[in-house]
């Protein structure tokens, strides 16, 4: 949803780039026929030794060369150690698809940020924290909650005005939650001073780089102060300076940006005055429901009620005519009803969705897994051709699941609970 910036462009694509800001990073690895298998990794998980050998190869010195040449351009330092190194790896060698698709979604949203860093007087580099936080999926939702691209919690969102009502969630609207995120570092570095403490306080919160810099026995550099910080903070900012050697040499790295289908200069907004059904919409407009939801994650229950009004609606800008056309007919339609059937029909069907494997675990059986992933336990047993109710530890189970909501799954590696609010 876009709000008032001039000539203002936004939008959602939906990705298999999940998120956190708690971090509870978790990724998706191996191969199951067509299924992948999700798992925890961490920085120290190793890489396709057949995909390195094919890729271009770099010194430590090619690597701090390089850091150096973006230090030289942004106030925020920029160091390179074996840390930082690790992460270049995974963002340049083990998920370097997942990057690609980043840089893709970046042409999109990092004009917003842009924007915003600019307006609040923020170094432009602070762009990539939301690469880490959400891999830039406006949709991204961790495990302990926290949503959106600059990923924040419920409670939290209440400092930052950002609306969050049973109908829409302003932390999923890609302008409102960049303001706040402003908002907060700016106040972070307030307190800091120091860009590399205020990054790390914003995964970690600033009680605990707080504490960091007291057990230290008052030391103020980051890298001083990381061994008493929690695992998931020592690991942010190493994680922050390798994306922004990533995004600044992916080309180094033969990394391309992924074509997202949508470009920031081909969406518009119109008006919404009365209460609209997105999905009557897409009938109307001949535009897929998971594309219009992809242009306005804001709405949750794609309807907007006379609550929310006024409101606006992204749309591509070939549709935007026809929007305008069809409005009061738009307005008077009655709003679909789900029907029990059309439910089943889309929890057993694989269109649309991907494929993972669920690990049974001890205690776990039929109902309890259909629960996790929102489906049903007769969906699964078709899935994995099974007929009875028996389960056994280690069992692997195919399970089919929207590609949105593979954003319970989170970027790259980083693991833990942040607290903003320390």
């Amino acid at each position: 949803m876009r709000y008032t910036i001039s000539a203002f462009k936004i939008l959602f694509i939906s990705v298999v780039l999940l998120s956190s800001s708690y971090k509870s990073l978790a990724t998706e690895k191996g191969n199951l026929s067509t299924c992948e298998e999700k798992i925890l990794v961490d920085d120290k998980a190793e890489g396709n030794k057949e995909l390195n050998n094919s890729l271009p190869t770099f010194t430590n010195e090619d690597y701090a060369w390089r850091i150096d040449k973006l230090n030289e351009a942004s106030p925020v330092q920029l160091d390179f150690n074996d840390k930082v190194k690790r992460y270049i790896d995974v963002y340049s060698v083990r998920h370097r698809e997942k990057t690609s698709r980043i840089l893709g979604l970046s042409e999109i949203y990092f004009p917003i940020f842009e924007e915003y860093l600019d307006k609040y007087d923020l170094p432009l580099e602070l762009k990539y924290i939301a690469v880490i936080e959400s891999a830039l999926n406006p949709k991204a939702r961790s495990r302990s909650g926290a949503t959106g691209l600059w990923q924040f919690m419920y409670h939290a969102s209440r400092m930052f005005d950002l609306k969050i009502s049973s109908y829409v969630d302003e932390r999923m609207d890609p302008v409102k939650s960049t303001d706040a995120a402003c908002k907060y570092l700016q106040y972070l570095y307030r307190i800091f001073g120091d860009w590399q403490l205020a990054i790390a306080a914003y995964n970690g919160g600033p009680g605990v780089v707080r504490d960091a810099i007291k057990a230290s026995g008052g030391k103020t550099s980051f890298w001083e102060i990381a061994p008493f910080l929690p695992e998931q903070t020592r690991s942010y900012l190493p994680a922050f300076i390798a994306v922004n050697y990533v995004m600044n040499y992916n080309q180094e790295h033969n990394i391309e940006p992924k074509d997202m289908q949508f470009s920031y200069l081909k969406l518009s907004d119109v008006n919404v005055k009365k209460p609209i059904s997105l999905k009557n919409v897409s009938k109307a407009l001949d535009i897929s429901i998971d594309n219009l939801r992809r242009l306005n994650p804001i709405y949750k229950l794609d309807f907007i009620p006379k609550s929310e009004l006024p409101a606006k609606l992204t749309l591509p800008v070939d549709k935007v005519l026809a929007y305008v056309e069809k409005e009061s007919q738009l307005y008077n339609a009655p709003q679909t009803k789900t029907l029990y059937r059309d439910i089943e029909k889309n929890m057993s069907s694989k269109e649309g969705k991907k494929c993972i494997i669920h690990v049974v675990q001890a205690g776990e059986f039929f109902h309890k897994i259909a629960m996790k992933y929102a489906c049903t336990s007769t969906n699964i047993k078709k899935w994995n051709n099974l007929t009875g109710d028996i389960l056994h530890i280690g069992q692997k189970l195919k399970v089919w699941i929207p590609v949105s909501e593979t954003r319970s799954i989170s970027n790259f590696g980083l693991k833990g609970n942040s607290n903003r609010n320390s």
